[in-house]
């Protein structure tokens, strides 16, 4: 790792800003001019750098980038022992050997000027952060999913990303399945019809959710800078549920079971049914309980949530109509809830763990996570389907080739599937759910182009980011 060791206050955003250039451009020359088919030239190959390739998703999105690009640039704010430990298991330096090491994002934008891309896969309280300083400096930029921890940070990411002019992608990886592209097909073949209503569900959360903060002050692992990995969030002592991986079920840093897994399992309905904003949208959660406190008998206290996500939770976003398209509402199941088993559904069929079913008025289609095999219900109405022609592009490698397309867009100066233009808005949608959480039972009336809940002023405050100290998106 880089012996760089400058703490937050040393490089502050705006001494950062005044001293990195301002842009960053590179050329590319065409691969046409150069070779044929499946040539690729120095000068046609894009240099990335990972942001938080140590734990998560970083990883996988390292491999897939150097099938057909370099890896420069590493950064990661760990250097523990079991950070070190995870890099022997995976092997991940050894991938990229002429890669810089760097701890602090800010350096190594500064630094290293042969930088053309960013990949961020950090804990969602970083997203916006990096990717804006990122996009700041010209650099193009791919973003783990959730695009951002909160509405407001989506939507700045989005504006600049048009700014900029940089070339985007979110990493929901689903949207470049075949399957969507196959349910988009036959949707608009008249499969079932109008689509009215959709369910989706996950079987997140897969780590523990709705309890309250830890009380136990643990000791910072020797080679992690806790005040750093904590950036905008507010202070609190470190634990281990919340590094390496348990931050996702804290509000501070993650975007609970529905930011995770909602911009996959969300996608194919607001692709296909083309839904935007939402209108309305109203929560109902589940709870857990306290242990009961020695002699006292029955249960303990019920824990809220004004710090972990829920254990579980239903959300309705209701839709406007969209054209040709009528109104839409949207059920989202989590923490082990599920909607109820369609009638047609074949006896010895159940709901796989997380998917998505569109109820037509003329009949029902479902698919898995990642809009894999779709299929329509009955298997009897399946088999009588006259599939359609495939007539929307498809994306090479599908699920394995979302980082190629974006890397392929950079090259030809085009578009990513999941730019920020359709990652942006989406993601705003997904949160609108988590800010629905702190006020179960009720329904909020939200207006996107003020980014206001109408009817619950206070609502609005869970809207905004809010970093600590000097961070800002500038």
């Amino acid at each position: 790792m880089s012996s760089d060791k400058q703490s937050p206050t040393q490089v502050s955003r705006r001494a950062f800003m005044g001293t990195a250039a301002t842009a960053a451009g590179f050329t590319i020359v065409p691969r046409r001019v150069l070779g044929g088919t499946g040539y690729q030239a120095p000068s046609d190959t894009v240099n990335v750098a990972v942001v938080g390739y140590i734990h998560g998703m970083g990883t996988s999105n390292l491999l897939n980038v150097i099938k057909s690009d370099n890896v420069v640039a590493l950064c990661d704010i760990d250097e523990s022992a079991a950070a070190k430990e995870a890099l022997k298991r995976r092997d991940t330096i050894a991938k990229v050997p002429k890669a810089t090491m760097y701890k602090d994002y800010r350096v190594m934008l500064e630094k290293q000027k042969d930088i053309d891309a960013v990949l961020v896969a950090t804990p969602d309280h970083w997203h916006a952060l990096i990717a804006m300083a990122s996009m700041q400096l010209g650099k193009h930029v791919y973003v783990q999913k959730p695009l951002t921890r909160t509405i407001t940070e989506a939507r700045a990411l989005t504006e600049a990303a048009r700014k900029y002019k940089v070339v985007t992608q979110m990493g929901n990886q689903g949207h470049s399945e075949e399957g969507l592209r196959l349910m988009q097909e036959w949707l608009e073949a008249g499969a079932i019809g109008q689509v009215r209503e959709v369910h989706c569900w996950t079987n997140r959360p897969i780590w523990p959710q709705g309890m309250p903060r830890p009380t136990e002050a643990m000791a910072v692992p020797d080679g992690l800078d806790w005040d750093f990995w904590l950036g905008p969030a507010p202070v609190r002592p470190f634990h281990k549920t919340y590094h390496p991986f348990g931050w996702r079920a804290w509000q501070d840093f993650g975007a609970g079971a529905m930011g995770d897994m909602g911009c996959h399992v969300l996608d194919a309905s607001f692709t296909i049914l083309k839904l935007g904003a939402p209108t309305s949208v109203i929560s109902s959660l589940g709870y857990n309980f306290l242990p009961p406190a020695p002699g006292q008998r029955g249960f303990g206290q019920r824990v809220e949530y004004n710090d972990s996500y829920p254990p579980s939770s239903l959300i309705h976003l209701t839709f406007p109509a969209r054209g040709n398209m009528p109104p839409v509402t949207l059920h989202w199941y989590d923490g082990g809830l599920l909607p109820e088993l369609p009638p047609e559904l074949e006896p010895d069929r159940k709901l796989p763990e997380s998917g998505t079913i569109f109820v037509g008025d003329k009949g029902k289609m479902w698919c898995e996570t990642y809009s894999e095999s779709p299929r329509l219900i009955p298997e009897s109405a399946m088999q009588a389907f006259q599939r359609p022609a495939k007539t929307l592009p498809r994306v090479e490698g599908g699920r394995g080739g979302h980082e190629k397309n974006w890397l392929d867009a950079i090259r030809q100066k085009g578009k990513a599937v999941a730019d920020f233009d359709y990652a942006g808005p989406f993601t705003e949608a997904v949160l609108l759910g988590n800010v629905a959480m702190r006020f179960p039972g009720e329904r909020l009336m939200w207006d996107a182009a003020s980014m206001k809940v109408t009817n619950k002023p206070e609502a609005d405050q869970y809207v905004r980011h809010n970093y600590r100290g000097t961070w800002s998106l500038g």
